[in-house]
Formats: structure tokens, sequence, C-alpha cells
């Protein structure tokens, strides 16, 4: 472990600052959303434009990668993000922010491809298990902690996006002057969607639906507080709940499912965020009146932190399901199909559930969600009933980040192994190349 940290601490400490400032544009947007009174349909489809990017981008980046190399389509599209969120407070309308929002999601998925193909090339058949888990908890803690700094300052100014730009600037510092040498760029190759289909229709569709649930309730979370009148230190408490509920949940979740048929604890785990979902509707009350007349927040905490416990971890379950009906070559290439299935109904869950607000009032975003749980409740338990249970000995499951990309899945050590990693001589000459310009 500590040789782990040792070899990677300049990318996990620049993926660090670049999730806190994810974290907090996340909350600072959805907040400001509401104060500039947008509808909630405007609000949906701004939000959703980043899930647009983050598609877009996960299909550009290796063409990117092998064109320029890793340092500087990282340093490019840290860039980017930071020059978008300032932005964000010079022009404020939906339909720009919608643009900018697309411009960070593609500038998100390859920082996430470029630093997780890094960690590749350090990891080894031996300590890739580790390196993951590392990984994740920097991912889901930095996020979280960014989620606490909306109460720096009011949303309404422009000082929070220049905070936001700050933290992502200054996540290029530890990754540039790195004198580890960058690795070299391998494209993964999904599955068709068929073939994927074909071994796991249970997989495949609930990959779907779950990437609408998940990017629904990160996007709108906030935006949901802030309607129900929550104070700015209410808003950063709910949203840091659910990211750090999402890191707890995975070992446990992920043991019963090594012990028990996966699609029975994913059926359970989905129903059960379901029930926690309508628990947070009954547990609102009087508590979005204002202070004085406002019932205490206490239990919708704790059905809201229940909810994502259970839901998070769901990608996670999916993965190692499919895993279970295919050959271990063919792990990462299934991840990667799930993948690009998941990034698709994530494009519209925000704008889908933005509606359903629209529609029913600030609680129809707890019912979209429980909604399209139980879909993927009723559908895995009509899988159960038209095929047996398979036994893989191969396949396990390994708590992932929604955010992983393909790239990101040959760190599960169940997949196929990699080959360990070249100790290169580290020269002067090393670094120079790849910041040559002729090249």
């Amino acid at each position: 472990m500590e040789k782990i940290l040792k070899n990677s601490w300049a990318l996990f400490t620049g993926m660090g600052l670049i999730m806190i400032a994810h974290g907090f544009q996340v909350s600072l947007l959805g907040v400001r959303a509401v104060h500039e009174s947008f509808s909630l349909t405007a609000t949906g489809f701004m939000l959703s434009g980043y899930f647009v990017g983050y598609f877009i981008g996960a299909k550009t980046v290796p063409i990117l990668v092998s064109r320029v190399g890793h340092i500087r389509v990282f340093a490019a599209f840290a860039s980017i993000a930071s020059i978008v969120v300032l932005v964000h407070s010079i022009i404020v309308n939906p339909f720009t922010w919608f643009v900018l929002r697309i411009a960070s999601g593609f500038s998100m998925v390859c920082l996430y491809t470029i630093a997780e193909s890094w960690l590749n090339d350090r990891a080894s058949n031996k300590n890739r298990g580790s390196v993951l888990s590392i990984y994740m908890i920097v991912l889901y803690a930095s996020m979280a902690i960014g989620m606490f700094f909306l109460n720096f300052s009011k949303p309404e100014n422009f000082q929070p996006f220049i905070l936001v730009s700050l933290f992502m600037s200054l996540s290029l510092v530890p990754i540039l002057l790195t004198k580890k040498k960058p690795p070299k760029f391998k494209k993964i190759v999904g599955m068709k969607i068929k073939e994927l289909y074909e071994a796991s229709p249970f997989g495949m569709v609930s990959a779907l639906l779950c990437g609408i649930c998940h990017s629904a309730m990160f996007a709108l979370i906030a935006v949901y507080a802030a309607s129900m009148n929550f104070s700015i230190f209410e808003i950063s408490f709910v949203t840091f709940l659910i990211a750090i509920s999402g890191a707890i949940s995975q070992w446990p979740i992920g043991k019963l499912s090594d012990i028990y048929d996966r699609r029975t604890v994913t059926v359970y785990s989905t129903f059960a965020s379901a029930l926690f979902a309508l628990c947070a509707i009954f547990s609102v009350g009087t508590m979005h009146l204002p202070e004085g007349l406002a019932s205490s927040k206490f239990w919708f905490y704790i059905f809201t932190g229940l909810y994502a416990f259970f839901s998070l971890p769901m990608f996670a379950l999916i993965f190692a399901h499919t895993n279970d009906f295919i050959s271990k070559e063919k792990f990462v290439a299934a991840g990667a199909g799930l993948q690009f299935t998941f990034g698709m109904g994530a494009i519209s869950g925000p704008f889908l559930c933005s509606i359903f607000m629209d529609l029913i009032g600030e609680n129809g975003y707890f019912i979209f969600l429980i909604i399209f749980h139980c879909i993927i409740g009723a559908y895995g338990v009509y899988r159960m009933k038209v095929r047996e249970v398979v036994e893989n000995p191969d396949s396990q499951f390994t708590p992932l980040p929604t955010t992983i990309t393909p790239i990101g899945l040959e760190l599960n050590p169940a997949t196929e192994p990699i080959e360990e990693p070249l100790k290169p001589v580290e020269t002067e000459e090393t670094v120079i190349v790849e910041n040559n310009p002729s090249q």
C-alpha cells in the first residue's frame, strides 16, 4: 500500500482536487439554477448536458490521447474544465449552461480515462485491487468534501465559480510535475449490444435503467433540496451523505452478492432503494416551511442516506452479474458495453426527472426514482424465473465508482491479467519526449 501511494501520489492528489471541484460544481449549479428561477424542466435539460458530453468524450478520448499524449490531453481538458466553470458565472441562462455542461462532461471523461490509464500502467496483478480501492475512496471522499464548499460563499455570487476553477487548475500541478513516464494508451473495444444482451439481458436492461436513476439522483438532489427551502449547509450535508453512503455500502452489499445469487441481491437492493425513497417523501412533512415552522429534517437525512446506500452499488452488482455469464477474457469488453448502456440512460435521466418534478411537484424527484427502481426489481424477478443461477469462479464483485471508464475496469482483479509494469529508466530525455511539440 505504501509503495502504491509513493508511486501514484501525484495522480491521486490531482484526481482528488478535480473531484473536489466536480462535487462543488454539481451542487453549486443546482442551487444557482433555483436561485435564478430556471424552470425545473430547463434545469433538468441543462444538467443533462454533462452526460451528453461524457458520452461523446468516452468515444473520442482514445483518438486524442493517441495523437498528442496523456499529459497534453490532461492539461488541455483540465484547463477547459476550469475555463468553462468561469463562463457559467458570466452568461447565466439554461441553454448556454447546457452547452457548457457538455464541455464539462467531455472534459471530465477525458480526465477520468487518462487517470485510470495511468493507474493501470502503475498497477501489477498483485496490487491492482488495492489501487482501485484507493482510487474509489479518493473519488467519493473528495467529491463529498467538495459539496461542503457551498458554505463558503453565496451561490448567487461569482466567487464560488472562481473557487471551483481554482481547484480544477490546481489539479494540473502534481500531474505536470511528475517525473514518471506516461503509459502507452490501450483502446478498449466493447461487446456489441446484441451480444451483450444475449449474454445477460438483465445486466444490459438494468444498466440502462440504473444510468437513468443515478444521473437524476446526482444531478437534481441539490435542486430538490433548494426547492424545499434547505439552507446552504443542509444542501451540502444531504449531498455529502449521498456520496459517503454510496462509498460505504460497496463492500457489505458486494460481499452478499458473492455469497447469494447476484440478481437476488440486486432485486432486494433496488426495492430497498424504492422503499427508502418513499420513506423520504413521507418524512418531508412540513420541513419545507420557513424557519421556526419547519419540522426536523433528521429522518429525511436518514432515509436519503439509506436510499443511496442501496442504490449506488448497483452498477457494480450489475457488472459482476454480467460477468457470471461470460468468459474471463471478455470481462473488460462487457464492462465497456455496460458503461456505454449506462451512459445512454444517464443522458436522459435528469431531463425526464425534471419533467416529473414539474408535473407532480418537488417530490416528483423521489417518485421518478421509485418508478425506475421498481422496474429494475420487477424485471430482475422475471429473469430469475426464466434463467437459473450460473456459478462462474472467475466472477467476483469489485467496488466500482459510477464514473469508472472502460480503461479503469481493467483494475478489477477478476479481469484478464495485465502485464507487469516495466521499470523505465527515468532520465531527463524521457520527460522531454512527452513535452516535445514536434511529436
